[in-house]
């Protein structure tokens, strides 16, 4: 078994699973579906790829290639969930608005007029910059505790 791997699956897991209590803590208000969510506090995403550059720079040392990989591809991974997908998040907050404005101008047409209506889009898609770097702190802690549980 890969415990690099391991670690980084795990990581992703508690960080999901983190979510609920920190969203209670917010807003007074239990979604246990939060563990099935993107986007929120705390990056799941950066949890997992900064507890692998953790445990491979333990493991392996820091001026391995291995560690090299897991850094700059954990980098792209943070840059892309904070960055593009939360950019995504922005504009489908704006499409959705756009369709309740338009359900509203259609509530004071007198033309009969049907339309399936769609599942709103998904709004949080994206992490907030506080966001990723909380979930790589909970993912350097969770790989340096894998590391030292993988040492006996």
């Amino acid at each position: 078994m890969n415990k690099g791997v391991v670690i980084a699956l795990s990581s992703i897991g508690i960080a999901q699973a983190l979510k609920i209590p920190i969203h209670f803590l917010k807003h007074k208000e239990w979604k246990p579906d939060l563990f099935f969510a993107t986007g929120g506090m705390p990056s799941s995403h950066s949890a997992g790829v900064s507890s692998l550059s953790t445990y491979v720079a333990l493991k392996r040392g820091v001026p391995t290639i291995d560690f090299a990989l897991s850094v700059v591809f954990g980098m792209i991974v943070m840059y892309d969930a904070q960055g593009i997908r939360r950019q995504t998040g922005e504009l489908t907050l704006k499409v959705n608005d756009l369709d309740e404005l338009i359900d509203k101008i259609h509530d004071h047409e007198t033309v009969k007029y049907e339309e399936k209506t769609p599942e709103p889009l998904k709004e949080v898609l994206g992490h907030k910059p506080g966001e990723v770097l909380a979930g790589a702190a909970v993912g350097i802690f969770l790989g340096m505790l894998g590391y030292q549980f993988s040492k006996k």
